[in-house]
């Protein structure tokens, strides 16, 4: 053999590092990933998916005084303690109003959240009463507290209602609005820029030309970020080639906490992505053993000045189904961590379901096979499970983590995270 010849277990020949897994992986992203620094104080109206950054403490009891949980009469229960009681109905008292003092042998009508009267002690609901003039007929022997609501049942006055790190859905922003907050500390939102390589991507409106494809990822990544609270800046599609990646790399980090590409972070001789990076700064993760998404590529890009820091960098692959799996799978828990939610928080939480299909091709990597729940209570498989195929990710509503070299049979259970908790 010609000296200058090397086979592929030469020492010469400089060998791939192995692919990580899944699990590896995520490790790697969330270890780097800190909260963003910084907060801003937002109105609660309008603090819906925000993240908390200071506790909210109750100022005020809630309820804040014993009331009705029913539509009724306010009485003593020992005034009813014949099951055929008549009592005279001494006063009216609706949500909202303050009522007298409750005489003994008589009764208050009252309504739902209305303020208990001193001296009652239990509300007998209106289905157990029968109005008779000035008087009603209480068939019931009620218990003392009965139908009653007391002050700081639900919330006591200076206790911690929500802590820092909580991701603001619409219960907790009605929790913060019983205890009369009209504000909340939120961190700032992610600053995310994206841009999309590939001479042969057009937009929709655009004519195709010979060999152009629509850029799909740039919809789907968007709406995935919008989805997530981000403050976003699209720097569109870059040419394909090593100085204007570079470029738009350089300009991205400025001001923001993470930079993500779709598509240039593969291999071949037109993938500009992973060099530039690696001429900005660094890759420190590249290639995982899953399916689909194995080109995935999370590294840093160095800002300007040399004390301003870096942006975080991950690197998407280009196949559109690709692209959507491997966001949930890393990118959505890694911009959780950064908007501060707890590391437990951030990882999605399969579920134990059947599987009412067959899958004989086990792979050696991790799979994500799209499925669909159906009416019996299984999983159903979308026919073509190809890196290509966006119209399987509308048809399923959630993925099957299949653990490497495991096929499936109809029957057996398998763990299935729902796309409902991961969008």
């Amino acid at each position: 053999m010609p000296a200058n010849i090397t086979t592929r277990n030469s020492p010469d020949k400089p060998s791939r590092p192995p692919l990580q897994s899944v699990e590896q992986a995520l490790r790697t992203l969330l270890d780097a990933a800190m909260p963003v620094e910084g907060a801003e104080a937002v109105a609660t109206l309008d603090a819906c998916g925000r993240v908390l950054a200071a506790p909210v403490q109750a100022h005020i009891n809630v309820p804040g005084m014993d009331n009705s949980q029913m539509d009724g009469y306010a009485v003593r229960a020992a005034d009813c303690a014949s099951g055929e009681a008549r009592l005279r109905v001494s006063q009216r008292i609706p949500a909202g109003h303050v009522g007298q003092p409750l005489e003994a042998g008589t009764a208050a009508r009252i309504f739902t959240g209305a303020m208990m009267p001193a001296g009652a002690d239990a509300v007998v609901m209106q289905e157990a009463c029968e109005a008779d003039g000035e008087h009603v007929i209480v068939r019931h022997v009620p218990k003392a507290g009965e139908w009653v609501r007391y002050i700081g049942e639900d919330i006591r006055q200076g206790s911690t209602i929500l802590e820092v790190g909580s991701r603001l859905r619409p219960q907790e922003l009605g929790l913060a609005a019983s205890v009369g907050q009209a504000e909340l500390s939120v961190r700032r939102r992610v600053r995310v820029a994206v841009f999309f390589t590939g001479d042969e991507l057009a937009m929709p409106g655009e004519a195709l030309k010979p060999g152009a494809i629509y850029n799909s990822n740039r919809f789907l990544l968007r709406g995935l970020l919008q989805k997530l609270g981000c403050e976003i800046s699209d720097y569109g599609i870059v040419p394909d080639n090593l100085e204007a990646t570079r470029k738009t790399l350089r300009e991205a980090a400025q001001q923001h906490d993470l930079i993500i590409t779709s598509g240039g972070v593969s291999v071949g001789e037109e993938d500009h992505v992973k060099p530039a990076v690696e001429a900005q700064g660094r890759i420190n993760m590249w290639q995982i053993a899953m399916k689909p998404g194995k080109p995935l590529a999370f590294g840093e890009v160095n800002r300007a000045a040399a004390d301003a820091g870096r942006a975080f960098f991950i690197g998407l692959p280009g196949n559109p189904v690709s692209s959507f799996v491997t966001f949930l799978v890393f990118v959505r828990p890694f911009l959780l961590r950064l908007q501060g939610l707890p590391r437990e928080a951030a990882l999605p939480q399969p579920v134990a379901m059947r599987a009412d299909f067959d899958w004989k091709k086990a792979d050696k990597r991790q799979e994500f096979l799209r499925v669909r729940r159906n009416a019996q209570g299984g999983l159903d498989l979308f026919p073509s499970q190809g890196s290509n195929v966006l119209t399987s990710t509308v048809w399923a509503d959630g993925v099957i983590d299949n653990p490497p070299g495991k096929t499936i049979a109809a029957g057996d259970i398998v763990s299935f995270i729902s796309f409902q908790e991961l969008l």
